[in-house]
Parts: structure tokens; C-alpha cells; sequence
């Protein structure tokens, strides 16, 4: 690992078939959106290099397959993921729903038990919204989570839910490896009503 780099983390990105989880990977890592972006087969990875207040970061970002015949992969895609997006479709109430499995299958798998959770609702940029804003807020209220609304097609959100997910694993005790060196910028503590978002309006943590 090259000396500029603090540490590398596993992120993990799920949800239903369709809800754009290959779109925000290709948005996030390299700035494109693809109209016609095939459903991804099995699992597709990407990594990335973030910098949180002056320190670098590897992203090793996991995108899977939301359809059931590739289940047999999720022991070995969840091991050490220190990071989860959990993405839903805003006009796909039935993507909503299922939220509530993902997050079952993601407690049954980690291993590890602080693993930073995100919930994210994408294609914010539709007119045919039928899940809101405050429905989004009160699952991740509930299940307390990130949350964030984006549109991997106009750019909305996007950078900033994988930013501020870096950020919540930095300040989590026991999730990463230091190796020996110190994250100097940012404030960790064990208190999570003390961390805030950097993202005015789109991001909150519950």
C-alpha cells in the first residue's frame, strides 16, 4: 500500500434488480451515466481514491446482482465490508419495501458489527415519485442509518453519500486499520449525535 494511502475499505453496494446500483458506482468512480446500463451478472468491482479532511482513502467498492439466482455469492461479498449502501428506486415503492430484507441479509452476513450503514434513494430526477422523502428518512430513522437521496443521471447526492459513508467508518472505532497513522481531521467519537453532515440538505444521520 503506497505511503499516501491511510487505509482501504470494503463498500458495499445493494438493493433490488434495477434501482441504479450500477449507475451510482459508474457515476461516483467515473463521472458517466449510461442510459442503457445492463443489469450487472454476478458482482462488478470498482475501486476508487477519496481524500476526507487532507487524509486518502482506497474505496474497494462491491456492486452485486439484486436477482435471486446470484444469492449463492452474498457469504463471501458481505465478509469485511466495513461500509453497506442499501439503494432504492423513489419510483418504485416495491424496491422500498425490500429494503427491510437487504438490511436482514446484510446482520446476517457482516462480520462486522459496526459496519456504517447508508440508505439511499436514487432516481431522485423521475416525476413519478411514490416514495418520499420522509418515508426514506423515517426507515433510516428507525433502522438508524445514513441517508441520502441522489440521481446517479444529474450527479444529485451521489459524491457526497459515499463521502460522508467514508467518513462515519473513519470516526467508528475498530472498523479500519490506522497503520499508525492518524486520521488528524477528523473529530472521532464514540457519540454519534456528535458527527454532522457535510452535505447540507442531503445527508443525516439517526
Amino acid at each position: 500500500m503506497s505511503d499516501d494511502v491511510l487505509t482501504t475499505l470494503k463498500i458495499l453496494i445493494i438493493g433490488e434488480s434495477g434501482v441504479g446500483k450500477s449507475s451510482l458506482l459508474l457515476r461516483f468512480t467515473e463521472d458517466n451515466f449510461d442510459p442503457e446500463q445492463a443489469l450487472t451478472i454476478g458482482v462488478d468491482f470498482k475501486t476508487k481514491l477519496v481524500t476526507i479532511d487532507g487524509n486518502t482513502v482506497k474505496l474497494a467498492i462491491w456492486d452485486t446482482a439484486g436477482q435471486e439466482r446470484f444469492r449463492t455469492l452474498t457469504p463471501s461479498y458481505y465478509r469485511d465490508a466495513q461500509g453497506a449502501i442499501l439503494v432504492y428506486d423513489v419510483s418504485n415503492a416495491s424496491t422500498f419495501s425490500k429494503l427491510e430484507t437487504w438490511l436482514s441479509e446484510l446482520d446476517t452476513y457482516s462480520t462486522k458489527h459496526e459496519i456504517v450503514k447508508m440508505v439511499v434513494g436514487n432516481k431522485i430526477d423521475r416525476e413519478n415519485r411514490e416514495v418520499s422523502r420522509e418515508d426514506g428518512m423515517r426507515f433510516a430513522r428507525r433502522h438508524q442509518t445514513l441517508f441520502i437521496e441522489s440521481s446517479a443521471k444529474t450527479k444529485d447526492g451521489v459524491q457526497c453519500a459515499f463521502e460522508e459513508l467514508v467518513q462515519k467508518i473513519i470516526q467508528t472505532p475498530g472498523l479500519w486499520e490506522s497503520y499508525g497513522k492518524g486520521f488528524g481531521g477528523i473529530q472521532v467519537s464514540a457519540d454519534e449525535n456528535k458527527y454532522h453532515s457535510n452535505c447540507a440538505g442531503y445527508c443525516n444521520l439517526f
